[in-house]
């Protein structure tokens, strides 16, 4: 039994360009698959930072938002004393004015009972 050289190398030689071509052809597929993975990385790093500067400029506005209602109640605290008048304070103030008025009837009728009583 002879080995036939020619053939060992030959079937040695589609052996080995079946195994390069092999592992050049997933060399290659797993570089695009790198490429296409650092592609969709860095879409969603652009997605997420965009994402983040929309929810900055809306946390701003709403904190502009927060401070400008905080202000607006401080000054209602500062000008409520004035524009507001208690239930009580106002009962207080019509019952003198009544009790003035009612005191300025009584001599006004005194008055007229004394001219009457004269003429």
């Amino acid at each position: 039994m002879t080995i036939n050289w020619e053939l060992v190398a030959t079937v040695l030689g589609i052996a080995a360009t079946l195994v390069g071509g092999a592992w050049s052809l997933i060399s290659v597929m797993v570089k695009q698959f790198e490429t296409r993975l650092d592609d969709r990385f860095a879409t969603q790093e652009k997605a997420r930072q965009e994402a983040r500067q929309v929810y900055q400029e809306r946390f701003d506005r709403l904190e502009a938002q927060t401070q400008q209602r905080e202000r607006d109640h401080l000054k209602l605290l500062a000008d409520l004393p004035v524009l507001y008048v208690r239930r009580e304070d106002q009962i207080r103030f019509e019952t003198g004015i009544n009790g003035k008025l009612d005191a300025l009837n009584a001599k006004l009728d005194l008055f007229n009972e004394r001219a009457n009583t004269k003429g």
